[in-house]
């Protein structure tokens, strides 16, 4: 019911994207829906109606190469979005500036992908082509339909003309990584690599104070020989600022890598909270709770 309520959802914004703002700013599309809004900027064919057939074209040509679910939602949400399509148009209006209007249909485009992509749907066109792909080779499916989309959008250069064909890529390169976001999510995680001679007492103090999973790697000194060790943690990119200061207490020196990921589950990482610095556990401290941690472990039972 969910993943219904998702598509529903995603192919409602998509179709007020294509008629609140693409067509009276006279923009276009990518796939599909794009060839429509030429046709119809051209020959002033009904977008719903060429989408509703061209789409229906090419869900019976993918039909051996989609999971059975997938098509069934594509049969919904396929005649769906031309009703929406066909309810919406006549309500938009020219905005003046083409650049904002490229802004609002990129946004709402990419919301709108994002959730029918989130309930396994696609709206058949370049969507549903991007899917094929993907199951078949495992090619990105946002990355594949933007170059779909664009090889569509470059023919309308003849239509629409040159800048607005530029204004169109635009609302396209938005709408995929709005599209990003609302499959990976908005907020990125950070993976840091720490090299530190202290890594036992960082990896330590990192588990106590942040309730992070922390893994410690061996390697080697290619240069002396020596051996190392890597201190490897993944943190919500709001715990960064407090872990680097958990580190440079312990060691200034320490050799620190971050980078950004955007998709973490399971493991100690849902658990994970955000302290404030005053419930950092000093040096000190640590070393005086796992003394007295022994002292009670070697007490007689």
């Amino acid at each position: 019911m969910k993943n219904f309520g998702l598509m529903v959802l995603g192919t409602f914004f998509f179709a007020f994207s294509v008629a609140i703002f693409a067509m009276p700013n006279s923009l276009a599309e990518g796939g599909i829906p794009g060839l429509s809004l030429l046709l119809y900027f051209g020959l002033g064919w009904s977008p719903a109606l060429v989408t509703l057939v061209a789409n229906g074209l090419v869900l019976l040509i993918s039909y051996r190469y989609l999971p059975k679910s997938i098509i069934l939602k594509s049969i919904i949400s396929i005649p769906l979005f031309s009703i929406f399509l066909f309810l919406l148009e006549g309500f938009g209006s020219p905005m003046g500036d083409p650049l904002l209007a490229a802004l609002y249909a990129g946004v709402f485009t990419g919301i709108g992908f994002g959730f029918i992509f989130r309930s396994g749907s696609t709206i058949g066109g370049t969507s549903t082509i991007a899917k094929v792909l993907n199951y078949n080779f495992g090619w990105g499916i946002t990355g594949t339909n933007l170059v779909l989309d664009a090889l569509v959008v470059a023919g309308g250069v003849m239509v629409i003309g040159p800048i607005l064909t530029l204004y169109t890529v635009v609302a396209l390169f938005i709408g995929k990584k709005v599209t990003d976001y609302v499959l990976e999510g908005f907020e990125s995680k950070k993976i840091i690599h720490i090299f530190s001679d202290y890594s036992e007492s960082i990896a330590r103090s990192i588990r106590n104070n942040l309730g992070a999973h922390t893994t410690i790697l061996q390697g080697r000194n290619d240069r002396s020989g020596d051996d190392e060790n890597l201190i490897y943690v993944v943190v919500p990119k709001q715990q960064l600022f407090y872990l680097k200061k958990l580190i440079g207490e312990i060691d200034e020196n320490a050799f620190t890598v971050v980078s950004t990921v955007k998709d973490v589950s399971g493991g100690s990482f849902s658990r994970a909270h955000y302290p404030l610095q005053k419930t950092f556990i000093s040096e000190k401290e640590e070393k005086q709770y796992y003394k007295e941690k022994a002292d009670s472990d070697e007490e007689p039972r």
